[in-house]
Formats: structure tokens, C-alpha cells, sequence
């Protein structure tokens, strides 16, 4: 009953970094304006991580890799927590199961990007139908934009309805499958 509480409370602190990490990396990548409730909460929440790793881990051709890089790290660490707390011990071979770990946050940093991708995408549709004129339209907009563009130069509107946020969903579904699996080979390592 411990080990499962402590997996939670680790779950939980460490995906809501994870996620604001890759959220602001991606808002930076792809351009989507901080000034606004989201990006002022993204800031507000992982600035006393990213500001002092700025200082160490530089930007590259306008994306902000310390985010990334942080949100890998935590995510590693994370998963690390799992694992000893499942009673799994890597005094035997650390190099190889630090490797393994690294790989496994890797994939799992793919995966909660398809996530968010995912959840924006829902909360996109669903204000769309409910408050077309929200503070957070334009930035879902701005996220997703360029994923539905190119589905929107070959999927026409019917009858006004916009289908490319339903292809995209199914897209983004198709491409967690390798992800899941290639997750459960990894993680069979141990």
C-alpha cells in the first residue's frame, strides 16, 4: 500500500513538471505567443528550473533545450523512482540500466507530446462548439496548426464541418501504438 502511494505522489509531481516542461518547449518551437493564462502559467511554474539551466545548456536554432532537456531528466529520474520502489536493484549493471532508463524517458517524452497534442486538440474541438470566442482559442490554434494544415489541403469541409482535428486524433492514436509497444520491450529489459 506504500509503495503504491509513494508511486503516485511520484506520478503525479513529476508528470505535472514533465508536461509543463515539454509544454513550454513546444511553445517556443512552434511559435505560440507566451502572453496569455496558459503560457503565464508554464512560465510561472517551470521558470525556477529553466532559468538557471539556460545558464548551462544554451539554446539551438531558437529552441529551448534546457526545457527539453529538463523535462528528460525529471522523467528519468521518475522512472528510476518506479523502479526502485518496485524493488528492482541496478547495482548489477548501472551503466546499461541508466542506457535503458534514458531510452525509456526518451520514448516517454514521444508519447506525452502526442498527449498533449491530443488533449489540446480535444479542448480545440470542444470550445469550438461551446466558446468560439475564448482566451485559449487562438493559442490551441496556434499549437495545433501546423499538424492540421497539411490534412486540411486534402480533407475539404463538409457541410462546414472541419474534419481534420478527427483525422489528426486518429493519426496521433496510430502513431501511440509503436510508441506502447516499443515502451513494453524496453521496459521488459529490467
Amino acid at each position: 500500500m506504500l509503495q503504491q502511494i509513494a508511486t503516485l505522489l511520484v506520478d503525479v509531481v513529476t508528470s505535472f513538471f514533465v508536461y509543463l516542461l515539454l509544454a513550454r518547449f513546444l511553445f517556443q518551437w512552434l511559435r505560440v505567443p507566451f502572453r496569455n493564462v496558459a503560457g503565464n502559467f508554464i512560465v510561472a511554474a517551470t521558470n525556477w528550473m529553466v532559468a538557471p539551466a539556460r545558464r548551462v545548456i544554451p539554446s539551438l536554432f531558437g529552441l529551448d533545450f534546457a526545457s527539453l532537456l529538463l523535462a528528460w531528466l525529471i522523467q528519468g529520474i521518475a522512472l528510476w523512482a518506479f523502479y526502485a520502489l518496485a524493488g528492482v536493484s541496478f547495482a548489477s549493471s548501472p551503466d546499461i540500466a541508466a542506457g535503458i532508463l534514458a531510452g525509456l524517458a526518451l520514448v516517454d517524452l514521444v508519447r506525452f507530446v502526442l498527449y498533449f497534442l491530443i488533449f489540446v486538440l480535444v479542448v480545440l474541438v470542444v470550445l469550438s462548439w461551446v466558446a468560439p470566442h475564448s482566451d485559449m482559442m487562438p493559442v490551441c490554434n496556434a499549437v495545433l496548426r501546423p499538424f492540421l494544415r497539411p490534412i486540411r489541403r486534402y480533407v475539404p469541409l463538409l457541410g462546414n464541418f472541419d474534419l481534420s482535428p478527427l483525422i489528426l486524433i486518429v493519426i496521433l492514436q496510430v502513431l501511440m501504438i509503436p510508441l506502447a509497444h516499443l515502451r513494453g520491450l524496453a521496459a521488459g529489459l529490467f
